[in-house]
């Protein structure tokens, strides 16, 4: 039932930033955990960042903590994804998903709706 569409994704130089945008075209996504997640070339789909429902929890993936920022506007059902300092070990098609529960979770089972993904490349 929940619909997500990615958007911002691109080419950039090491060091440079990227926001991702995540929309909800169908419904709310108020009540909504979101999370972003990534893969790359040859590797499984791992979490990204999360939050809950109003904000106030977040998770972030060790290797991201305290480059990347995500932040969600109910108002517009949108969730962001600021990416700062980015590497090139960040290069990955990166998806928008949703969990039916208000807490935040970093489980990927959680979370029933995903996105078609943006892709995202990191150059040296």
């Amino acid at each position: 039932q929940v619909q997500l569409v990615e958007s911002g994704g691109g080419l950039v130089q090491a060091g440079g930033s990227l926001r991702l945008s995540c929309a909800a075209s169908t419904r709310t996504l108020s009540s909504y955990s979101l999370g972003w997640f990534r893969q790359a070339p040859g590797k499984e789909r791992e979490v990204v960042a999360t939050i809950s429902w109003n904000g106030d929890n977040t998770i972030y993936t060790d290797s991201v903590k305290g480059r990347f920022t995500i932040s969600r506007d109910n108002a517009k059902n949108t969730v962001y994804l600021q990416m700062n300092s980015l590497k090139p070990e960040d290069t990955a098609v990166y998806y928008c998903a949703a969990a039916n529960n208000p807490f935040g979770t970093s489980r990927r089972e959680a979370y029933d709706y995903w996105g078609q993904g943006t892709q995202v490349t990191v150059a040296s």
